[in-house]
């Protein structure tokens, strides 16, 4: 068993079964870091749309903007409106 994943997840796995608060507290973080992570991934989309508007105010080319943010021409289309 040298393989660190099956290692964390043994570990976890062991830690889980022990009772029942500790299974709660494991649930609850994994719950807080699950809503962490899609807080900042809507925040990271909301930031790179505020970008591809203020390049789209600077009459910057469509295609460019999509290149520079990762945006589809679709979505810059759509902030256009």
């Amino acid at each position: 068993m040298n393989e660190p994943g099956l290692e964390k997840a043994m570990d976890t796995l062991q830690y889980l079964s022990q009772d029942s608060e500790a299974r709660r507290l494991y649930e609850a973080r994994q719950k807080y870091l699950h809503d962490e992570a899609s807080m900042l991934e809507g925040a990271k989309q909301a930031g790179i749309k505020e970008v591809a508007h203020n390049m789209l105010k600077l009459n910057i080319d469509i295609a460019t903007i999509a290149k520079a943010t990762g945006l589809s021409e679709q979505e810059i289309l759509a902030l256009k409106k």
